[in-house]
Order: C-alpha cells, then structure tokens, then sequence
C-alpha cells in the first residue's frame, strides 16, 4: 500500500509539474508565441520545426495544440500551417523522455531538484513583473518535475524488490496490443503523455516491463495524448474539430506504422544509440525510440499534408461557417475597383441579411439559446472582418475619386453590422428573462418593447428598398425609441416599489441597453443601404468612367 500511496505521490508531483511549467512558460513567452508561430510557419516544414521547438519549450503537446486551434479560429494560421505545427509537435513532447532519461538517471535529482525550487519559488514572489513571475512558475515545475520522478524512482524500485524484476517483461505480439493499451489508457486518465511516458520509462528501468513492452506502451501513450484534442473540440468550432481530426489521424497513422515496423524500428534504435553512445540503457534507448517512430510519422505523413488539409476542409461544415465565407469576394474584383465596390455592397447586403435573420431568430425564442445566437452572431462579425480586410486588396492606384469615397463608407457600415451582430445575444437573453417577470405591466412593456424591435428588424431585413422606405424607418425606430423609454421607466418604478430585486434591475438595464445600441447601429447600416439602392446605379456608371 505504501508503495502504491508513493507512486500515486510521485504522479502528481509530476503532473503538477508539469501544470506549473507549461503555464508558466505560456505567460512568460506571451504574445510571443502567437508572433512566432505566425512568422514561422510560411510553409509545412517550417510548421514541423517550430511546432517541435515550442513543445520542447513548453513541455506540453496538448497545450501547443490547444493553441495552435485557436489561432486557426482567429485567422492567424491555416489548417495547413496548424496540421505542421502538429505534427512537429509530436517529436516536441519526446523531450520529456529525454529530460527523464538523461537527467532522472545520470545525475542525484534531489540535489538539482532544491536549488532550482529555491531559486523558482525566489523569483515568483520577489520578480516585479509579472511575466518574470511566470517565469519564477516556471523554475518551481521544473524543481518539482525532478521531485517527482525522484519519488516515482523510488516507488518503482520498491516494486522491483518487493515483487522481483519479471512481473511484466512479456513483449511478444499479443502482448504488444495490451501494453499499447496500457499507454493509451494512462494518457487518457492523466491527460498527459509525458507523465505516461515517465511510467513507463520508470517501469522499464527497474526491469517491470521489458524493452518491448515499453515501447508498445509508449506507441500507446502516443496516440492516447490524441484524447486532449478531442475532448477540447467537443461543441468546438468547426476550425477546431479539423486541427483535432488532422491530430488523431497523425498520431493514429503513426502508431499503426510503428507498431506493423516496431521490430525493424527497435534494431534502428539500436544502430541508433550506438551512434550517440545510448546503447545498453533502457531509458535512453527507450527514448530516442519515441524519437525515431515520431520523426518516422513526419516522414510518412508530410507529402500528404496538403492533401489532408483539402479533405479536412471539406469536414465539419456548418451554417455559420457558410455565413463567414464571402459569396461576391475574390482577387479578379480586387483588380477592378468599380466591380470591386459593387461587391462589397452586395457582400454587405448579404451580411445585413443574416445579422436582422440572427436578431430575429433571438427574438422569436423558438429553439434557440444566447449560445446558438452568439455562434451565428460571430460568424457574423467574421464576414464583415473579411470585408474589412478585402478592402485593403483593392487596386488604388486605379480608383477614381468617386470610388475611393465608396471605401469608407463600406467599412462605417460594415462596423455597424458588427456591432450590432456582436450584441444580438442580448436579445435572446431578453427573451429568456421575460419568462421569469411576474409583474404583468413590466411584463407587458417588455414584450411590446421585443415587438417593436422585431418590426424595425423585419424592416431593414427587406432587400428591395422601396422610394418610401426611409419614412418607414423613421416611424419604426421612433415606435422602438418609445417603447424602450417606456419599459426603462417601468424597470425602475419597480426597482424603488422593490417589485424586481436591485441586482435583477441592473441586469435588465444592461440588456436593453445593449439592445438599443444594437437596434441603432442597424438603422444606420439599413440608412447607408438604402442610399446605395437608390443610388449606386449612378455611382457605379460615374466610377466605371
């Protein structure tokens, strides 16, 4: 039992560790990190080599890769970019093993374990800043990663005592599937490769497994790191699940090829660690093994990464990603600017379109949630960010004077549908609080209040802009202006009646608020469409001149 309380003792020093260091490194490398991978990743190789170095840095392949999703989310990389990044991922992690190999076993740990905790736990309370601090962070997991390996050594040799040195040393081929089982099944409970592969690593240097069984075990914990991914996915974005996808087909494809070539791989790593001076040492052999089966999956999978890219594109689409993707943008308008600004006007239609369809779906309250309506809501905000940025394509030195005064009214209305698509939310969270309001006339005026706003909706919803439709409006947001004094003023009769608690007031006088704002900057994006309608036939035959 004290055995099994020590290991236990051992595993979660390490995993706190390893906590500690990757945080730390993250909040000490910062922005730096984004900045690097994005200049650093203009090709697939380029991709491999820097995923490699910052998982060797941050000693954490998961926390790269959940990196590495949300810059493709943002737009900083591509899948292609992201697919390289993970993939030299993979050879990153094997520092762990390296650092276990050739630091657990060739010096005292203790005695480099304390001094880099003093002088990490130092520098986390005594730095004045606080990225210095993180670096502090850092120096204290990297202490207590030799802490832990120290009490995980000492627990595997009481095993080795107490049960002798041939528990698990079976390593023929129906043994290979049970031990790469083993290695999945310890990734995915501890969430961490490298604290797998430390057990296994530990297990093999005190003769518990034998060489083969280790590696099966460590083919094993390769493909159970995949686990991270596909968790951090679930209910993700669509970017999200194809950098998971392109994640588990790496790590799947590889372990299936090491383990078919896991003899030829083992003599490999035999030639191998002669060559630099390894051979004869379990840990280390075991290592530069981890090494070669990954360098070997890059070998295999990289002249298909363009190919893996285009099918993982072709996966996971959903409505909102279609709503991002412009329809009447591309680089043959950009060369033109006439054609280029009546693009983007058409664009800009087309998002006004799905912004009063989102805020109409939220305040109809049937079957949707303020989730459902912040993802349509951000793809969105999304189409006019590539709006944005298409501008900056156009052709100027053979724009007119009359286009060129085009541009920035296209980006002031792109900005209002942003904003007012990044506040459509708030409506359905509207919705939602009206069904808790017990007081009938607060109840009432708030429901006149969603009415009003869902006709100035439906309004500027409408693509044929009639000669009168201006007069329309104006009555709509006056109806909507009143209806929004009324029910503020009712809000806070209640608050000082104490019908509606202080707290639940505020609440409500935040999301109509936001509401109003949201309603504005959609009548000023209907207003500068309207005038396009009634006038762009003019303008676009002046510019074309």
């Amino acid at each position: 039992m004290e055995i099994v309380l020590n290991a236990a003792g051992g595993l979660a020093l390490f995993l706190l560790a390893m906590v500690m260091m990757t945080e730390g490194l993250k909040t000490f490398v910062g922005r730096g990190l984004k900045t690097f991978l994005q200049k650093w990743t203009s090709n697939p190789l380029r991709g491999v080599i820097s995923g490699a170095l910052v998982t060797a840095l941050v000693q954490s392949s998961s926390a790269v890769t959940v990196a590495t999703i949300g810059f493709v989310n943002a737009g900083v990389l591509t899948l292609k970019q992201a697919l390289g990044i993970i993939f030299g991922s993979n050879v990153g992690t094997t520092m762990t093993a390296w650092l276990v190999s050739l630091v657990g076993f060739g010096l005292k740990i203790e005695a480099l374990a304390m001094p880099i905790l003093a002088f990490g736990v130092a520098f986390r309370f005594m730095a004045p800043q606080k990225k210095f601090q993180a670096l502090g962070e850092a120096l204290t997991g990297f202490g207590l990663f030799f802490l832990g390996l120290a009490v995980l050594k000492d627990a595997f040799s009481g095993v080795a005592e107490t049960f002798g040195t041939s528990i698990l040393i079976s390593g023929d081929a129906s043994g290979a599937f049970m031990f790469i089982a083993v290695g999945f099944a310890a990734t995915v409970l501890t969430q961490s490769s490298s604290a797998a592969i430390a057990l296994i690593l530990m297990a093999a240097s005190e003769s518990i497994i034998g060489v083969n069984a280790a590696a099966a075990a460590i083919i094993g914990a390769n493909v159970g790191t995949t686990s991270t991914a596909i968790f951090a996915s679930i209910n993700a974005t669509p970017n999200a699940k194809r950098v998971a996808a392109g994640h588990v087909a790496f790590n799947l494809i590889t372990g299936i090829v090491a383990l078919a070539l896991l003899p030829g791989i083992l003599v490999i790593t035999q030639y191998a660690g002669h060559w630099f001076g390894v051979h004869g040492s379990t840990v280390p052999f075991l290592a530069l093994f981890h090494t070669i089966f990954n360098v070997l999956g890059i070998v295999v999978l990289f002249p298909f990464i363009s190919r893996l890219s285009n099918y993982l594109e072709r996966l996971f689409k959903t409505e909102e990603e279609d709503i991002s993707r412009p329809q009447y943008l591309d680089k043959t308008v950009a060369s033109t600017p006439a054609m280029a600004v009546s693009a983007l006007w058409q664009e800009l239609t087309r998002m006004n379109d799905y912004a009063c369809a989102t805020v109409s779906s939220a305040l109809s309250g049937v079957k949707v949630t303020p989730h459902t309506i912040k993802r349509k809501s951000e793809a969105v905000f999304s189409l006019g960010e590539v709006i944005t940025e298409f501008i900056t394509t156009v052709h100027m030195e053979a724009m007119s004077r009359e286009v060129a005064e085009e541009l920035p009214s296209i980006i002031r209305t792109a900005r209002y549908l942003e904003e007012a698509s990044r506040l459509a939310p708030e409506s359905a969270a509207l919705v939602l609080e009206i069904k808790t309001i017990k007081k009938y006339e607060l109840k009432k005026l708030l429901d006149d209040f969603i009415t009003s706003t869902g006709e100035a909706v439906v309004l500027f919803s409408k693509k044929e802009k009639e000669e009168d439709h201006h007069d329309k409006a104006v009555i709509a947001m006056d109806k909507f202006q009143s209806a929004y004094q009324a029910v503020k003023a009712e809000l806070l009769k209640a608050a000082t009646s104490k019908a509606l608690s202080q707290e639940k007031t505020d609440e409500l006088l935040d999301i109509l608020s936001h509401m109003r704002r949201m309603t504005e900057q959609m009548s000023k994006a209907d207003k500068m469409l309207h005038k396009v309608h009634i006038e762009y036939r003019c303008i676009s035959t002046r510019g074309g001149k």
